[in-house]
């Protein structure tokens, strides 16, 4: 019998009302960028951030990390918990409201509403009250004093304590020390001997360094990064060969990796894992994060990595067990090149793509479970249970990485192709490629300008974005055979002015690994092109790959694109994408964040590997060329058409998610899912999911499709073949087409 959940799952971004606020809060408060009100004013961290005393060193700190009302705001040691992460946001008129990180409606508030000298700091609910307000005002050297809206005073260390535990007050503001912060996660451990400057936000820690050190990084970074979704912060978190006992839980926008030439080169002895507990064990956002290069020896036996799109997990050895959900719900993820001694236990997961990965035992399933090139992987049953298994990964090439060779020189690998293989790249212990010295790239760092990396590209450099979010007034062009453009800790780029972000010429071997790309307010007709208008030369000896390169429209601000991603060379590789029309976060609407089209393909034998594509206008994949494969696809459609009649293909109810065009003679794919939840009108109707030309040379293998909750219908799943799913009959499955 097939295992389905009890109840169908709501749609991935539906909200429990019991959260609204909160997230509400984290949301908007997380991507404003404060400024100071006064003329010298400076920008201030966005999102979490510890507040440090300008005469004691010491942070502000909820007492014994608690959220109650009336919980002293005293100063303590740092020590890198979230009992010292604040959040400023916006209150109006230069003023803010300052947020606690265990409970982000628990604000700095002045005991009694009182105006008057040594009054007590404490936690209390935000009411919109004066005395919960605060003015942030720019000192020389970076460091602000605190303004009370309610009293004029100043925050203030009673008698300028270097003690622990000294709860703060109010007083008459006097410019001492005792009334001076600092802003700004704790200090960062210097890097060890040789290390490039990565800038920053990259942390490179060594076996030598204390791990009490290492351990106040990892929780003030993830302190700062568990909820903070729509942040402009970034983070790489790098792990020399060697032993480290640690636990590092992986936030928001964060890095964790290795710098071995093998995963077994780094073990960590507790855990490398993705948690949702900022969401009550909901891991339906639980994005944007990435786990590289590692051997885990879990405390307990098992870890976990519970997480949905946009959440590589690569090149990882768990001599244990991995559990892939939190108790929650939870929508989907990619592991690759990867070795599990235990058992996977998908749990909630609604669908998932393994790849070249090797474990003891699977067990878990709901709608669509897809593996490819996996040593152990369950037999083929779909859809009961809906396993679609491929013995071997046709054509693959691994993601490159950064690591240390055993003289201590910084090196680039660049994995090279390989053709019909099963299991990890890495298990004999000697892996095809070639690595590049780290002279031969130019290290972007915040501050960089689009001319500053065109500049070095024509110079015959490769890549390597540091984290950080960069906007471009000009378009990255990559012209050279083989370069790679590689990024740590979700490096981000933002297209001004409605350029396009980046292109490839149509040359040989191109790889593109480790970037998200963030649509402009200014709308770009093309986010990344693969290839100009017309490529026709073909590739099949030295593919160009494309590695966690995820797109985005909206949610961290307004954002419109009518493409994302257009290859338009043969041969191109796709190996883990997400592009995300946004349904939640800031600017979005059906008139706000528009865009037409995910991915367009026009290149002939471009194969895909976990294809995420959700929420899109029209077609949100449109593929034109012959030859084409896909292992894993995901869709949601558009939550959002405000009517049918908004929503129509000319005479069709709404628009297919993958649309195989009319000339196209033969293309196949494996495992395709998609979904719809028209919450703005759940009368509105799509046709199909998959539309195909009806020739021997086309064929979907395993495809399912669901209204989730009821809300909505798809009439067939592909062309007039399957279905329906709505209210009645949430879940169909269609093995084959033809």
């Amino acid at each position: 019998m097939r295992t389905v959940p009890t109840t169908l799952r709501p749609p991935r971004r539906a909200v429990p009302s019991a959260l609204a606020f909160a997230l509400t809060v984290a949301f908007t408060g997380a991507a404003a960028t404060l400024a100071a009100p006064s003329a010298g004013a400076a920008t201030l961290p966005t999102g979490w951030t510890t507040v440090v005393a300008g005469n004691s060193g010491k942070c502000v700190d909820a007492a014994a990390a608690s959220t109650a009302d009336g919980t002293a705001v005293q100063q303590y040691t740092c020590n890198g918990t979230g009992a010292q992460l604040w959040q400023f946001q916006d209150a109006g008129n230069g003023y803010y409201r300052v947020n606690s990180q265990g409970d982000a409606t628990r604000v700095w508030d002045v005991t009694d509403v009182s105006t008057a000298d040594s009054a007590k700091i404490q936690l209390w609910a935000y009411g919109s009250g004066a005395n919960q307000q605060w003015q942030p005002v720019a000192e020389a050297g970076g460091t602000y004093h605190f303004v009370n809206r309610n009293s004029g005073k100043c925050l203030d260390v009673p008698s300028a304590s270097t003690a622990d535990s000294v709860q703060l007050q109010q007083y008459t503001c006097n410019g001492t020390a005792a009334q001076s912060f600092t802003l700004g996660a704790a200090a960062t451990p210097p890097p060890p001997a040789g290390t490039p400057d990565f800038g920053p936000n990259v942390t490179v820690f060594d076996p030598s360094m204390p791990a009490a050190t290492i351990q106040s990084r990892l929780n003030t970074v993830f302190g700062q990064q568990e909820s903070n979704q729509f942040g402009a912060q970034r983070y790489a978190l790098l792990f020399k060969p060697g032993s480290y006992s640690v636990d590092a839980n992986v936030g928001f926008y964060t890095q964790v990796a290795g710098l071995g030439l093998s995963p077994d080169d780094v073990t960590i002895n507790g855990a490398v894992h993705a948690e949702a507990d900022w969401f009550q064990g909901n891991a339906t956002q639980n994005f944007w994060r990435d786990a590289e290069n590692l051997s885990v020896n879990p405390t307990g036996g098992t870890d976990r990595w519970a997480v949905s799109q946009a959440a590589p997990y690569r090149r990882m050895h768990v001599r244990g067990n991995l559990q892939l959900d939190d108790g929650g719900w939870s929508s989907g993820g990619f592991i690759a090149d990867s070795r599990i001694d235990g058992q996977v236990r998908s749990g909630s997961q609604q669908q998932w793509l393994s790849r070249n990965t090797q474990w003891g035992s699977w067990t878990g399933s709901n709608w669509n479970m897809v593996f490819v090139g996996d040593v152990n992987a369950p037999a083929n049953s779909f859809p009961n249970p809906p396993y679609t298994t491929v013995a071997q990964s046709p054509v693959t090439r691994e993601k490159p990485f950064l690591y240390v060779d055993s003289a201590g020189a910084w090196k680039v690998f660049v994995p090279a192709v390989r053709s019909n293989t099963q299991g990890t790249s890495w298990a004999s212990g000697s892996q095809p490629g070639t690595s590049l010295p780290i002279d031969q790239f130019f290290i972007v760092k915040p501050g960089a300008t689009s001319a500053d990396i065109n500049g070095a590209l024509a110079q015959g450099k490769n890549l390597l974005f540091t984290p950080g979010v960069y906007h471009l007034a000009q378009t990255i062009n990559v012209t050279r055979p083989d370069t790679v453009v590689l990024g740590l800790g979700l490096a981000t780029l933002v297209p001004d002015n409605g350029i396009t972000a980046m292109t490839v010429a149509d040359v040989d071997g191109v790889n593109i690994a480790g970037l998200l790309i963030d649509a402009g307010q200014v709308n770009s007709p093309v986010l990344m092109q693969v290839g100009p208008a017309g490529s026709a030369a073909s590739h099949a000896a030295d593919p160009t790959s494309l590695h966690d390169v995820f797109f985005r429209i909206g949610g961290a601000g307004v954002g419109k694109a009518t493409q994302s991603l257009v290859v338009n060379s043969s041969n191109v590789i796709g190996d883990h994408m997400w592009l995300w029309r946004a349904d939640h976060g800031s600017g979005v609407g059906w008139t706000s964040n528009t865009a037409a089209n995910g991915l367009v393909v026009n290149g002939n034998d471009v194969t895909m590997y976990g294809l995420f594509v959700e929420h899109y206008q029209q077609y949100q994949v449109i593929w034109n060329g012959n030859g084409g494969r896909t292992y894993f696809f995901q869709n949601e459609m558009p939550y959002d058409p405000p009517s049918q009649a908004a929503w129509m293909n000319g005479s069709t109810r709404g628009w297919a998610a993958y649309k195989v065009a009319d000339p196209v003679t033969t293309h196949e794919a494996w495992g395709l899912g998609s979904y719809c939840y028209f919450s703005s009108n759940p009368a509105v109707v799509a046709e199909h999911s998959f539309e195909v030309p009806d020739r021997s040379g086309v064929r979907l293998h395993d495809m399912v499709t669901v209204s989730l909750g009821g809300t909505g219908t798809i009439n067939h799943v592909v062309n007039s073949t399957g279905g329906p799913s709505n209210s009645a009959s949430n879940v169909a499955d269609l093995v084959s087409y033809p």
